[in-house]
């Protein structure tokens, strides 16, 4: 490797908390990237182990991942190639194989950007307080020398493709050759659930279930050529929606561009909310945790998710755990407890038969289910895990977050309410009829407001206040 002269590497601008993110050519180069490959082997200690890599369908994610195998190779690790890979199957292979992992990927960003997701061996998340940080500084090292030492060893570098086993895997999670005939209609947005959907769900690798597959946008492009690859916007669901209108379908599922988020759409083309199904998969999980003798399953929720939620999963005999909001937090705390099943607001679904790691197929798998196992549409079981009015997430961009928040709190102080501070703010009314949320964003001068309330009257009238207060 070379470094032009007198240059000085700075890779804070792609080093994130939990994932490296840059754009293509300025702040992420294959350069960059041997470097954090050989960084990564060290600061684990991986030398003489075994490390995973793949990526996915962005263009520059096959450069990278045989720069970063280089790099760890230099460093006498040796490397099986995982190729074309969703995120959540390097968290399976990391897992099933017990070996460390990284995966090219920028999730949901646009085409300009390319990225870096690592794991420990068996899934464990590598953020900025469990190793990046460290990585970060090595790498700048190497860069700044210009030189990555070589190990006694070099390492080997081969080829391991897991979607088969991925896909196995996952059916043997969830049954679903006994559901009655779906039809799915599954809007890859030309991401990595393309080549996963087929795998999991269809008859590519394994035997036919009973569901009819309409598929949107599966050729995989990461020039993202229909819609932007994050259903997370309301505008990148339209077309799921009509498709699923058009063809009579009983459900739709959205993924985002490296598969390890889902969103679903109901048969009348409504969404169905990330706290519903949330709702719907702890309850499949607390029941065959308990009928496996466990007294009391444990579910971890983030303080965005609906009130439905704990209030379900108490119903049901679980136990419900708040955390912050972020997949740092809700991994450690699915440690600590033994949960069996996390969800989040951004429909993150973590589960403890997959080592804790977040999956939007197998979440999707466990809604197919429950679906697929009563006579009814998906708006009316959807209906059951949303008793609530919900306003969704709106930013609102200003420069004094805390003073904004400080009028708030002084609105609000004659009104009869609990405030909590475990993630921004969280504005509880005591008689149960509404809460909101407000959290100052990390990395953007935007203030974030999340309320839910018994109605949508009641939901409006929050909403439209609070939003009053902090754009004063």
């Amino acid at each position: 490797m070379t470094s032009e002269q007198n240059k000085t590497f700075d890779l804070s601008a792609s080093f994130k908390a939990y994932d490296v993110r840059g754009i293509v050519g300025e702040t992420i180069t294959a350069e960059i990237v041997e470097a954090v490959g050989a960084a990564f082997i060290d600061v684990l200690g991986l030398e003489g182990e075994t490390v995973l890599v793949g990526g996915d369908m962005r263009p520059s994610s096959p450069e990278f991942s045989q720069a970063f195998a280089n790099g760890a190779a230099t460093r006498g690790a040796n490397v099986q190639l995982l190729d074309l890979i969703s995120t959540d199957e390097l968290y399976y292979a990391c897992g099933a194989l017990n070996a460390a992992g990284a995966t090219f990927t920028a999730s949901h960003n646009p085409a300009a950007y390319n990225g870096i997701k690592m794991a420990k061996a068996g899934a464990q998340p590598i953020s900025s307080e469990s190793g990046l940080k460290e990585i970060q500084a090595l790498a700048e090292q190497y860069l700044n020398t210009g030189i990555i030492p070589a190990a006694g060893t070099r390492g080997e570098i081969g080829v391991h493709d897991v979607l088969k086993d991925y896909s196995e895997y996952l059916r043997k999670l969830v049954d679903l050759s006994g559901s009655r005939p779906l039809k799915i209609v599954v809007d890859a947005g030309n991401g990595m659930a393309g080549l996963t959907t087929p795998a999991v769900l269809g008859d590519k690798l394994l035997p036919a279930l009973p569901f009819e597959i309409v598929p949107l946008y599966f050729e995989l492009d990461g020039s993202f050529p229909n819609h932007p690859a994050n259903p997370l916007e309301p505008e990148n669901l339209r077309d799921l929606q009509a498709a699923v209108v058009k063809h009579g379908a009983d459900i739709g599922l959205a993924f985002d561009g490296d598969a390890d988020r889902c969103f679903v759409i109901d048969e009348k083309g409504e969404p169905v909310s990330p706290s519903a199904i949330t709702g719907m998969v702890a309850r499949r999980e607390i029941a065959r945790a308990q009928a496996a003798g466990e007294e009391t399953p444990v579910i971890i929720h983030n303080l965005l998710t609906s009130k439905a939620v704990p209030e379900l999963v108490a119903k049901d005999g679980g136990r419900a755990v708040r955390t912050r909001v972020g997949h740092s937090f809700i991994k450690a705390v699915m440690a600590e407890e033994g949960a069996v099943f996390g969800g989040e607001h951004s429909a993150h679904f973590y589960f403890r038969d997959f080592w804790n790691a977040d999956t939007g197929m197998l979440a999707a798998m466990h809604v197919l289910a429950a679906l697929g196992e009563q006579d009814g549409p998906l708006s009316e079981l959807g209906r059951q895990y949303e008793p609530y009015v919900s306003s969704g997430e709106i930013n609102s961009e200003i420069e004094d977050k805390a003073g904004a928040v400080e009028r708030v709190r002084v609105d609000f102080e004659t009104e009869d309410i609990e405030i909590d501070h475990m993630d921004g703010s969280t504005f509880n009314a005591k008689d149960g009829s509404w809460w909101f949320n407000l959290r100052p964003s990390n990395t953007e001068p935007f203030l974030r407001l999340n309320a839910e309330a018994k109605d949508q009257a009641t939901m409006e009238k929050i909403r439209d206040r609070v939003l009053a207060l902090v754009r004063a």
